[in-house]
């Protein structure tokens, strides 16, 4: 199975970004990874045109877990689906500040899952929780009540601490938390390694056993740094 190298660009972005993608389809690194780019939700469309006949998969930063109606501000998975896009993510540690629980995170997946897309399911630790010795128990407690329950979906693991910090988790470290969470879910999910991920350190992270891929932050803002970490990426059994 190929790598998932995605792209998050949180709210980054304008309507000339829609360039990007073709960009990053001729930097030619599909045949390596398979490529993902989540931008704002006005985006969405816009890239999802520009991404037909090309490798780049696009996808959501975020979905409601309601049913499309009377919910002012939220995105329904399936408007994201019919324009095209073919992930989302729930659960960054962005949006669980903000207050989103597992059992909602939870929710989301299954909405998406529901209407065709493929989740990928955001866990990770604070600094305390790290320093206390307990990370992979609340990784994976945070998880299993995060997960959906049946469907295709992805994980990415994300120490709270690493994004957009530049600190990376040392390779044990990653290592010891993704088999953790292999462990905690069986085989099937592709888990991703969140965090500080750059051209520079990518081809360590990418090649510890059970990282299925990287979920990238502010390195994907630019094609060439986010086609060389694309570049690093291994063939997985």
């Amino acid at each position: 199975m190929k790598q998932l190298i995605a792209a998050n660009w949180k709210m980054n972005g304008m309507p000339g970004w829609a360039d990007k993608v073709g960009q990053l389809a001729r930097a030619d690194v599909s045949d390596a990874a398979e490529l993902l780019i989540c931008p704002p939700a006005p985006l969405i469309g816009a890239l999802c045109e520009a991404a037909k006949g090309t490798s780049v998969a696009i996808g959501a930063q975020d979905c409601s877990p309601d049913e499309a109606g009377a919910h002012t501000g939220e995105t329904d998975a399936e408007l994201i689906a019919a324009l095209g896009a073919r992930y989302v993510i729930v659960g960054h540690s962005e949006r669980r500040a903000g207050g989103e629980t597992d059992a909602v995170i939870k929710a989301k997946a299954e909405r998406a899952i529901a209407c065709g897309l493929r989740p990928i399911v955001c866990v990770g630790e604070s600094l305390d929780v790290r320093e206390a010795g307990d990370a992979s128990a609340v990784v994976v407690k945070q998880l299993c009540a995060s997960m959906p329950e049946g469907g295709d979906y992805d994980i990415a693991y994300e120490p709270i601490w690493a994004i957009g910090t530049g600190r990376v988790a040392e390779i044990a470290d990653i290592a010891e938390m993704h088999a953790a969470i292999r462990k905690a879910v069986g085989p099937g999910p592709r888990i991703l390694y969140g965090g500080s991920v750059k051209p520079g350190n990518a081809q360590d992270i990418l090649a510890t056993p059970e990282v299925g891929g990287a979920l990238v932050g502010g390195a994907s803002l630019e094609m060439d740094s986010f086609a060389s970490i694309a570049r690093h990426a291994v063939e997985q059994s």
